[in-house]
């Protein structure tokens, strides 16, 4: 009898034994095998958060198939001490395996609330938007000019942990207008007021955090133009009449002022290569108008006849050769454009009326070119 029971007892154990090891062996393919998610979202996991409250939302979302397969699956690789706060992109079908490296992994946020700062020439714009995870694609929700209003939208995420910050400089820009639009941007640390040397800021991207440095933010900017402007003097044309990387700086940034057609500038400067070869003076406008506004804006109208005139230190049709120094922050582009010019024999340019302008080689083809701009500036202002 006793040998029945404990027969039995032996083959109810390795049922049991069984069963527990196609429970186990279930239980790592729910892990592992991709989940049930049939649209990509974006997980939020705030600060202070637990695995636990992580593992119930997911479920909800119908991220995974089992939040208690999950929890012991966190606490078997010894992840479950390790949850990162931010905010995560989960991918359609991610196993739970995956989704664990994602939220227990760190750095960078990979969806979510972006706010980007740009600064333009003529106005900085705000922007919120956020990304939506099924197309990958970020969403506007608001866009204001931050230096003359607000936005609900954007007190309520600049409370946010997991809100990334991204800064945009646009080609052209002075260090005057770039230093007044960073003071004022509330989720940096103004910690400086120092305006940098005009030309020695990069326009990018730059992603910041909350409470960045401003002084650590721009020592990036100008590292950035100083390594882009090593690397295309070191891989300038033959025989330019450019005596050094600051000279060439200098040309750049009015080749930037000029245009902002990419397939302009080589021509641009060409023309003013050209003039310099020649011994001819630049007589460019937009030397003369930081001759008037020291960068300091935009000056809004016309120049006047009398300005033209007047001898400054940035007066091109006055002074020979390259004014004192640059004019604004030039972009990689008009940077390299300046240093590898197109040949050409063009000596003048004019606006054409169609946001480029028409080149000439001669004076009297100029003075064509000119009387027809003339009609074109005539026609739109309706006279």
């Amino acid at each position: 009898m006793w040998r029945h029971i404990a027969s039995n007892a032996l083959s109810l154990f390795v049922v049991i034994l069984v069963v527990i090891g196609g429970l186990v062996a279930w239980g790592k393919a729910q892990y592992s095998t991709p989940g049930p998610l049939a649209e990509a979202i974006c997980l939020r996991v705030p600060s202070g958060a637990r695995m636990s409250e992580v593992s119930e939302d997911l479920e909800t979302r119908g991220a995974i198939s089992n939040g208690s397969i999950f929890r012991v699956g966190t606490d078997y690789s010894g992840k479950n001490a390790q949850l990162k706060a931010g905010s995560f992109l989960v991918p359609q079908a991610a196993s739970m395996v995956e989704i664990v490296d994602l939220i227990t992994r760190g750095g960078a946020n990979t969806c979510g609330t972006e706010v980007v700062y740009r600064i333009g020439i003529n106005r900085v714009d705000l922007q919120v938007r956020e990304l939506d995870p099924v197309t990958n694609r970020f969403v506007d929700v608001v866009s204001f000019d931050p230096m003359v209003e607000t936005s609900e939208q954007y007190t309520k995420v600049r409370g946010e942990a997991d809100t990334r910050y991204r800064i945009t400089l646009a080609e052209g820009t002075t260090s005057w207008q770039i230093m007044q639009a960073l003071q004022a941007a509330d989720f940096i640390d103004a910690d400086t007021n120092s305006i940098p040397a005009e030309g020695d800021l990069a326009p990018d991207s730059y992603e910041v955090s909350a409470g960045a440095s401003l002084a650590d933010l721009i020592a990036d900017m100008e590292q950035a133009q100083s390594i882009r402007l090593d690397q295309a003097w070191a891989n300038r044309a033959e025989g330019l009449p450019i005596a050094s990387r600051e000279d060439a700086l200098i040309l750049a940034s009015i080749v930037e002022k000029e245009t902002g057609l990419p397939n302009e500038r080589a021509q641009v400067a060409s023309v003013f290569i050209n003039r310099l070869n020649k011994g001819m003076k630049l007589q460019t406008d937009p030397t003369v108008i930081y001759g008037v506004t020291n960068g300091r804006g935009v000056l809004g109208r016309g120049l006047r006849q009398s300005e033209l005139r007047k001898a400054t230190p940035y007066n091109t049709y006055i002074i020979a050769g390259l004014p004192p120094g640059p004019i604004a922050n030039p972009g990689i582009e008009a940077i390299t454009a300046t240093l590898n010019p197109a040949t050409t024999d063009y000596i003048f340019f004019v606006a054409n009326g169609t946001g480029g302008h028409a080149f000439a080689t001669t004076l009297k083809q100029h003075n064509i070119n000119v009387t027809a701009w003339r009609k074109i500036e005539a026609s739109q202002s309706g006279n």
